[in-house]
């Protein structure tokens, strides 16, 4: 029968589910607008052309070199970066900037932004660090932080709890999260999407924070990681984690038995390499032992038999018969 987890937006897997499992298991649906909508980003916006844009008029990458504000903000990016830095209140209230400092090939909900384009897709130093900067900006909003700017390494802030009470509350943060994944991607920084999807994942699934950004993981961020090695990944880190697994629909059935073989087979491996150690560590440890015995009877041998007299040089027979007495003597064949 149709595996009801295969999903036609997701190429992730490039298979079809043999269907073993009977239909209609799964009651929790894939989110189709969104796998549609993420498969098309991954693609690079198939069906996109983009108008022909003079230098000058590339208002993105001016915006980040400096070189013209935002709009409607009238917002220069360095400005931006030390003036709306921990405001959060500002950060969370408006609502026309994100679409500035992450940009997409795509329309935003300001009209006044500027869709990214191909061309502005270049390398500038300056440009990129302003966007690492932005990033760590919006990462502590969130209640994140880069740790590591070369790997895009993340972890809590030491304001998580309050920044992420703030993540409830507002879902539409959500939105801007896919965005800036996405936004990464595009602009040279795709190593940058896979550990702040795990760190989601770790959180939602394994901490069980963030109830309200949970659908939101699945749906849109894990899919937006455009190294398909790193996003199989992320989808089996996730169904492991997952409760209850017959409710995980982020891929076909046929991928999950895989997991949970695998996982077995790690189980297994694992244990057997674990009695291994051990015997490895015991034979180690008696051989060790052995040696260290050997060494003192050694030693001790050496000591003993400096101590011990020759019976031919005792003066008589009363001395000879007290040290036999004390052990310390050597017989020798007619000694006595």
């Amino acid at each position: 029968m149709e595996d009801d987890c295969v999903c036609e937006y997701d190429s992730t897997w490039d298979t079809e589910s043999d269907g073993e499992d009977p239909a209609g298991e799964s009651q929790t649906r894939r989110n189709m607008r969104a796998a549609k909508d993420m498969q098309t980003y991954r693609r690079g916006y198939p069906n996109l052309t983009d108008d022909e844009c003079l230098e000058d008029k590339m208002n993105n990458l001016q915006f980040y070199l400096n070189k013209s504000p935002s709009s409607p903000d009238d917002v220069y990016i360095d400005s931006f970066l030390k003036e709306w830095k921990n405001d959060y209140k500002r950060l969370e209230r408006v609502h026309s900037y994100i679409q500035w400092l992450f940009p997409l090939r795509e329309p935003g909900v300001n009209y006044m932004a500027s869709e990214l384009t191909k061309k502005e897709i270049e390398k500038s130093e300056d440009a990129q660090k302003r966007l690492v900067e932005s990033y760590e900006l919006m990462l502590g909003f969130y209640g994140i932080r880069l740790i590591n700017k070369d790997t895009g390494e993340v972890k809590r802030a030491e304001n998580w709890k309050e920044r992420f009470g703030n993540l409830e509350r507002n879902m539409h943060n959500n939105l801007r999260i896919t965005r800036i994944l996405k936004s990464l991607g595009e602009l040279g920084f795709e190593h940058y999407q896979a550990p702040l999807v795990r760190f989601f994942l770790e959180e939602t699934l394994v901490r069980k924070t963030l109830s309200s950004v949970k659908r939101s993981v699945l749906d849109y961020f894990l899919f937006a990681v455009l190294d398909k090695q790193k996003r199989q990944e992320l989808v089996r880190y996730a169904y492991l984690h997952f409760e209850p697994k017959d409710k995980f629909v982020w891929c076909p059935r046929k991928i999950q038995r895989q997991f949970r073989k695998a996982e077995k087979r790690s189980e297994v491996v694992g244990n057997g390499e674990g009695k291994d150690d051990l015997r490895a560590k015991a034979k180690d440890m008696d051989t060790k032992e052995d040696a260290m015995d050997n060494n003192v009877k050694s030693q001790k041998g050496d000591k003993t038999s400096k101590e011990k007299i020759n019976l031919k040089h005792l003066p008589n027979q009363k001395v000879r018969l007290r040290l036999l007495k004390m052990g310390t003597l050597v017989q020798r064949t007619t000694t006595m």
